[in-house]
């Protein structure tokens, strides 16, 4: 059944107020990352975001209740996304937005494999094709930057594997919790895992894990962090209510352009040629993913043979 145009128009407004606000929280985190350690400010990230979306579940009045396994799918999503978010406050650290967000989007392709080895999704030879191609223009991406940059030019791959296997637990759970709900235990759940991380962190004197105490406008930065991805991941979730995936889903690449944008302004940075051409190759393989995904959407189911 197809979602009235009066209910896809919002749905789209909101998946491309996601594609700006979303490089927002890379650029408090790549501001923040020049006094704060990284982990510091992933740990920020769901401690604003708990903070903000308490609130927002309790007027809301929607059930907290959760059985066993239900909570250690929430743990486990918490976990890949501070290992996702670690590993790009980690890259953006030295490296471009725009280059790291562009690796980072291979996960669509990590995600197809994914679901094919462990749920037996069914992948044609074209897909699989199409997933080749994006990784190769992620190395058109990645050669450059490792040259400049050296090794931690491959910390968004970290973050394309682990938001891959984030979204595979999202999948197992969007039956049991509502998206809302599932963001504020999620962000709880990551405020409990960083507490002790952090702790070890300072006690082995982990540059990346030592925490620090923030001055002045760090603090907003930090603040930023949890804000921009409470909003932007809000945005996503409604936008999901209004509208189809398979319609929302190329406007993510939206993204990438809200990301070049920001970085040149903030930052002066401008992909290269060959960092423009691999953002290119991920962009077009990305999208005919997608087309091949709505035609088998389309297709008719295959009778089962006759006994």
């Amino acid at each position: 059944m197809t979602a009235p145009p009066d209910r896809i128009l919002p749905g789209v407004a909101l998946m491309i107020a996601f594609c700006v606000l979303a490089p927002l929280l890379d650029v408090c985190a790549k501001l923040a990352s020049a006094t704060i350690p990284v982990g510091q400010i992933t740990f920020a990230r769901f401690l604003v975001q708990a903070a903000l979306m308490l609130p927002v579940v309790v007027l809301m009045g929607t059930d907290w209740r959760m059985g066993r396994r239900m909570a250690g799918l929430v743990l486990l999503r918490a976990i890949f996304l501070i290992l996702s978010t670690y590993s790009f406050v980690a890259a953006i650290t030295v490296m471009p937005i725009a280059d790291a967000l562009a690796i980072a989007f291979v996960e669509p392709f990590i995600l197809l494999l994914l679901g094919r080895l462990l749920f037996g999704d069914e992948v044609g030879p074209r897909r699989i094709a199409a997933s080749l191609v994006g990784f190769g223009g992620a190395l058109m991406v990645i050669q450059p930057s490792l040259a400049a940059f050296g090794p931690v030019a491959l910390w968004p791959l970290g973050t394309a594997v682990f938001f891959a296997f984030y979204m595979l637990v999202t999948r197992q759970m969007s039956r049991g919790m509502h998206p809302v709900t599932m963001q504020l235990h999620t962000a709880l759940a990551g405020v409990l895992v960083m507490l002790p991380v952090l702790a070890v962190g300072e006690a082995a004197a982990i540059p990346t894990l030592d925490p620090v105490w923030p001055e002045g406008f760090a603090w907003l930065l930090l603040f930023g962090v949890g804000f921009w991805a409470s909003a932007s991941h809000i945005c996503m979730t409604y936008a999901l209510k209004f509208a189809p995936s398979a319609t929302l889903a190329p406007l993510h690449y939206l993204e990438i352009v809200a990301a070049v944008g920001l970085g040149y302004l903030v930052f002066g940075d401008f992909p290269n040629p060959l960092t423009w051409a691999g953002i290119g190759v991920i962009s077009a393989s990305g999208l005919y993913i997608i087309y091949r995904e709505r035609l088998s959407s389309r297709l008719p189911a295959t009778p089962a043979p006759a006994p």
